[in-house]
């Protein structure tokens, strides 16, 4: 039997590099993108999980979350729009995710079958991130959390969750944020010598997704160079 998979944030970087590393002639993929949808709208979610549902001939069997947005909110912006900033980014990089962890566990007990989550969360979880990006680190902070605890609250259903931590990756996204910041100066902060490639975030995203040990449920797996130990 195939293995149906949903990943959200497919168009590039880590999402493409995960969607590629799935492919093969036993498992069928939606890859969404922004094309699906925006997410920053509450209910699209739950309206690209129908869809994708009925074009996986009813079932999911893996969800990876990893859409989301990196985006500036200096603390000295003015009033509305940095609560409009934390808003938008929370709502994308966390309450999206979260919906689409909802319809997945009813999914699962719903037919009575196994399942996994793989978030692609991030080193920001952990170690926070500039002055700039509160809302960032709080919300892969949170999709943390939230994957502990969906791990805690259904392993006994044999419903598993996972999440992955990248510290900088060569993507779009981090090509920006390098620009900006001085690339050799965060370099030296990466006793690797250079940033994560998203063929090696993917990698990792593909064992949690099918091979990982059932008992290994609530991991975060970290991939960063060494930049951030724990």
């Amino acid at each position: 039997m195939h293995t149906h998979i949903l990943i959200s944030g497919a168009s590039r970087g880590i999402g493409a590099a995960i969607a590629e590393a799935l492919v093969s002639d036993t498992i069928k993929v939606v890859a969404l993108s922004s094309a699906d949808g925006d997410l920053a709208d509450p209910a699209v979610p739950d309206r690209i999980w129908n869809r994708a549902l009925a074009h996986l001939d009813g079932r999911i069997d893996v969800l990876v979350n990893n859409a989301g947005v990196f985006e500036a909110n200096p603390v000295d912006v003015g009033d509305a729009d940095w609560l409009a900033n934390w808003d938008r980014t929370l709502q994308i990089n966390l309450t999206a995710s979260a919906l689409f962890c909802r319809r997945a566990v009813l999914h699962w007990q719903e037919r009575g079958s196994p399942g996994r989550i793989v978030n692609i969360a991030s080193r920001a979880a952990h170690r926070g991130d500039s002055p700039a990006h509160w809302h960032y680190a709080a919300s892969k902070a949170g999709m943390v959390a939230m994957t502990k605890t969906i791990a805690r609250a259904y392993a006994k259903e044999n419903i598993l969750a996972f999440a992955i931590c990248p510290g900088f990756t060569m993507t779009g996204m981090a090509e920006d944020y390098l620009a900006s910041r001085g690339g050799e100066k965060l370099l030296a902060d990466i006793p690797l010598g250079r940033v994560a490639m998203p063929d090696e975030v993917a990698e990792m995203a593909r064992w949690c997704a099918l091979d990982a040990p059932a008992s290994m449920t609530g991991a975060v797996l970290d991939v960063n160079g060494a930049s951030y130990v724990r």
